[in-house]
């Protein structure tokens, strides 16, 4: 298998933080274990450079051009680039200024450059997610309530309704408690939002607070938008973990402010949506949008992306 050595160094990435173990993902590749540990020992012991062919000695074709890294610099030092990642540095460079580079190459750019920082990991088991995948946007819905202090106000619950397909958040609201009819509300509110009728409702897939076990809110959803209900395991909030993410997402950046009023908290949490339905690219939706994926632009976009990939390495051959 002839790879570069960036498409190397990515390969080792992958296989070293696959969840399926080295020996199946290599496999699943189609390369040699001895080829994959040769790459290995190489990189680790000399870096990218280990990983050339040795007799050669003109400048690869596919290294990086000089004014490519710097609009690497560039863009992470921007000031609302500062807290994105190398993935969505890349990603965010291939979409809005038409130059293919990769995750790897962006991290590697900018620690050389000690732009890095640790970054943090949360894991959750495949095993507890919730099992039947769905395949299609508005297939179910996850819903759940967190809440927030407001100074002199007290306690206030945000009602939350995000697609489990596409991560989008198809409706919230800020609730003074966590009653069914603040549920039926919330819901209400994603139906009418997500223009669907009687019929082509999702399911709804929640935990067994008081408010979602309730038998009005079930009567109701069943009669008004023939939505059925699915109820996570107790004590296991893993199997609504899409929404468990996206609560500990937006409360890690809102929570960084204090509120006087619930118009000034409401204010704050519409920016986070906007910004996570729009702006942020998500790993597990190929790097797309929540929006992208929901309205359907996602082939679109992706198939932009392998263009751009394909021009990009046509250029820096043409300049060799």
């Amino acid at each position: 298998m002839r790879l570069s050595p960036e498409e190397k160094v990515e390969t080792i990435e992958i296989v070293l933080r696959s969840p399926d173990g080295i020996t199946r993902t290599l496999k699943a590749l189609g390369i040699h274990k001895r080829t994959f540990y040769n790459w290995y020992r190489a990189y680790a012991e000399g870096g990218t450079d280990a990983l050339r062919p040795k007799r050669r000695t003109r400048v690869q074709w596919n290294q990086i051009p000089e004014e490519v890294k710097i609009i690497v610099v560039n863009t992470a030092l921007e000031e609302d680039n500062t807290t994105l990642s190398p993935r969505e540095l890349a990603v965010k460079i291939t979409d809005e200024m038409k130059v293919f580079i990769s995750e790897s190459s962006v991290y590697r750019i900018l620690k050389q450059r000690g732009l890095i920082r640790p970054a943090e990991h949360h894991f959750i088991a495949a095993a507890n997610e919730f099992k039947h995948k769905t395949i299609v946007p508005n297939q179910m819905w996850q819903t759940d309530f967190t809440y927030f202090k407001i100074i002199g106000w007290g306690w206030y619950y945000l009602s939350t309704v995000i697609d489990d397909y596409s991560r989008y958040i198809v409706h919230w609201e800020l609730c003074k408690s966590m009653e069914w009819r603040d549920v039926k509300r919330t819901v209400a509110a994603a139906v009418e939002k997500a223009g669907l009728r009687k019929g082509q409702t999702p399911k709804l897939l929640s935990d067994n607070g008081p408010g979602y076990i309730a038998r009005e809110l079930r009567e109701h959803l069943e009669r008004d938008f023939g939505i059925k209900q699915i109820h996570g395991k107790p004590m296991h909030p893993q199997t609504q973990g899409k929404i468990e993410r996206y609560h500990k997402s937006i409360k890690s950046v809102v929570k960084l402010h204090n509120y006087y009023c619930p118009s000034e908290l409401e204010t704050a949490i519409k920016q986070f949506v906007d910004y996570y339905n729009n702006q942020r690219y998500h790993e597990s939706l190929n790097n797309l949008t929540p929006a992208d994926v929901y309205f359907g632009r996602g082939n679109k976009i992706l198939k932009k992306r392998a263009e751009i990939k394909a021009n990009s390495f046509k250029f820096r051959r043409r300049i060799l």
